[in-house]
């Protein structure tokens, strides 16, 4: 194998709203360092570059050509990220993008093709699935203690005022953004097909209530699962006043459990027919993370660094993040059709 160095160097692409959570993140990370910062906005990326005391640039092309790097993390609005991933990717570079990856699956799979062309690391942020809460519910599903899966249900129920979309002209957009699922709500719907293996079909209402944007702002879907469970996703940005809740709850022959709190990081319900030494962790995996973000970005980030020393396999990989994007995008097609969409889609939408 390659020697890998020792520490890897990142360049970030887009300083909007989720970068903080990029920047502490890798403050805190021995093996990762961040070298410089870009945003078109030009007072953007001077904030960054001068709060991390990096280099900043207006232009990934100038950022790539001029300031040596491994990894180019992007936090883009979403409709970009293949665009900004694939010129790093054609760089040389490992590639991080946030979530959605894409979105549309042409766009996704053009970024996962140039990836494989350049023989680098793709990887779609899903923080979630590392929240410890999470983690237990994976690894009861993994032994086995559900037995058979009957039902899946996930529920956001959250708040995105006028003013948010309005912060930045991209937002709530079909060309850069979608909607509450593809947007807000798209680490549960990676979660429902992580927990429950492939969707089957699925049929949706999305309905565009109060908020003045382009895609839905609430919205409800019905999944049927390949192993024969059922799922229900509910999904709102218009709850009063405040985010209320993040859930996922599920459904066995042998065991019930619901993970709640106002981003899944919480068990509330926890019961098997069998013990097992993890029902002592269950308490200990309740936390109170500041915002909805969690406090997930810090071991995603970690579980890169061991993904390019070679000691471990991503948490997400491009492939993984273009499921998630299918089933949105099966979500919509349902909601625009009024008809249930089988999975995997038919043709690329």
């Amino acid at each position: 194998m390659s020697h890998q160095p020792k520490t890897f160097r990142v360049a970030f692409v887009g300083c909007g709203r989720i970068s903080h959570n990029h920047f502490e993140a890798l403050s805190k990370i021995d093996g990762l360092e961040l070298v410089a910062v870009c945003d078109t906005v030009e007072a953007r990326a001077r904030e960054a570059g001068e709060k991390w005391g990096v280099p900043w640039f207006t232009s990934q092309e100038r950022m790539l050509k001029e300031v040596d790097c491994e990894v180019v993390s992007i936090a883009t609005p979403s409709g970009l990220h293949p665009q900004h991933g694939i010129l790093a990717a054609r760089a040389g570079k490992h590639v991080i993008c946030e979530k959605p990856m894409a979105i549309t699956l042409s766009s996704a799979d053009e970024l996962v093709k140039a990836c494989d062309d350049a023989g680098v690391q793709l990887f779609v942020v899903k923080q979630n699935r590392l929240n410890a809460t999470i983690q237990l519910v994976k690894r009861a599903l993994d032994k086995g203690r559900f037995g058979r899966l009957y039902m899946a249900n996930a529920t956001v129920r959250w708040a995105r005022p006028q003013e948010y979309y309005d912060q930045a002209p991209w937002r709530g957009t079909w060309e850069f953004d979608g909607g509450a699922f593809m947007n807000q709500a798209s680490h549960y719907v990676d979660l429902m097909q992580w927990f429950m293996g492939p969707v089957e079909s699925v049929m949706a209402k999305t309905a565009t209530m109060a908020r003045r944007i382009e895609a839905e702002d609430s919205g409800a879907a019905l999944l049927k699962f390949r192993n024969g469970a059922i799922g229900v996703m509910e999904v709102t940005m218009l709850t009063f006043p405040k985010n209320y809740e993040g859930s996922i709850t599920l459904l066995g022959e042998k065991g019930t459990v619901r993970v709640g709190g106002t981003a899944v990081n919480k068990i509330e319900h926890w019961q098997f027919a069998d013990y097992d030494d993890d029902d002592k962790l269950v308490e200990a995996a309740n936390t109170n993370p500041p915002s909805v973000y969690g406090f997930g970005h810090e071991p995603y980030y970690r579980n890169v660094l061991k993904v390019l020393r070679g000691e471990a396999v991503a948490d997400t990989d491009g492939r993984g993040g273009r499921k998630s994007l299918e089933l949105i995008l099966g979500i919509y097609e349902s909601a625009k059709t009024g008809r249930e969409v089988p999975l995997p889609l038919r043709a690329q939408i």
